[in-house]
């Protein structure tokens, strides 16, 4: 049985410090063979640094799966680019841009593939070539396709808890496993569909507990009220109360298929 943790979007410097305290709770309790985590709101709560990164890998993360904010940050494309980072970018995005949509890892003998993905409900992205994001379903068959009975596991980082819900569906029996992020709310939804694939809309983040969805209150009172500047970071303390969200996986070497789901949702004290 493969062990898969993986950790929801890790919010700025309190969802660091929440991930360095308590990950190793979580992996004696857990014993994964992976820990996966998405990686697009390391710095300042928006967009990653090889800093924050490589703060990450030190203390056992084996792969970052990221976002719409991975590039936001300065030096993000040598970042991306850099396949000793293991940091896996959306697979529909325009070709040209920087990183890989997929990633390959070993895992004893077995071959995980992480695949990112970006949904387009309430979502629009466009460039100054007027590129736009590729169907992500397109995108995920052109993957699969190349290897049908390899071992996939899907971050699709997407606003729609239906288009979620509706791309792990249509991939039921096909990947191991869809594990929505984006939102920050962790849903409690997680199951195994039908054929074998392990689902949930949302996993949550882990990030500053009195918070709106990890950013500072105030910050998005302007944003909605329109009565003032709202910041490009989300000022907010390195220590307090986190929320430290995260999804457990067991999936089978042989058949490929999700034997076990399990939603982690804690409170924890960060000093």
């Amino acid at each position: 049985m493969i062990k898969i943790l993986f950790i929801s979007d890790i919010v700025g410097k309190i969802g660091r410090n929440a991930v360095k305290e308590y990950l190793p709770t979580f992996k004696k309790r857990y014993r994964p063979d992976l820990v996966i985590a998405n990686a697009e709101n390391l710095a300042h709560g928006i967009g990653a640094t090889q800093k924050t990164l490589d703060e990450m890998k030190e203390i056992g993360i084996g792969v970052f799966t990221s976002g719409n904010h991975i590039w936001e940050k300065g030096g993000s494309d040598e970042m991306l680019d850099n396949e000793k980072n293991y940091l896996v970018r959306p697979a529909n995005y325009p070709s040209k841009k920087s990183g890989q949509g997929q990633m390959a890892i070993n895992i004893g003998e077995i071959k995980l593939n992480v695949v990112n993905l970006m949904g387009r409900v309430f979502y629009s992205w466009e460039n100054e070539k007027k590129e736009v994001l590729h169907d992500p379903f397109k995108t995920l068959d052109k993957i699969v396709s190349v290897d049908r009975s390899g071992l996939y596991l899907v971050d699709f980082h997407a606003e729609a808890t239906s288009e979620k819900a509706a791309l792990a569906n249509y991939f039921d029996g096909r990947v191991a496993a869809v594990i929505g992020t984006h939102t920050h709310v962790q849903t409690a939804d997680e199951r195994i569909l039908e054929g074998g694939t392990g689902f949930i809309s949302d996993a949550g983040m882990v990030g500053y507990y009195d918070s709106v969805i990890g950013a500072d209150k105030q910050q998005i009172y302007h944003l909605f009220l329109k009565t003032g500047q709202s910041s490009k970071k989300h000022d907010l303390p390195s220590v307090g109360l986190a929320t430290f969200n995260a999804v457990y996986i067991e999936i089978d070497e042989d058949s490929r298929k999700t034997k076990k789901i399990e939603r982690i949702n804690e409170l924890v004290e960060v000093k």
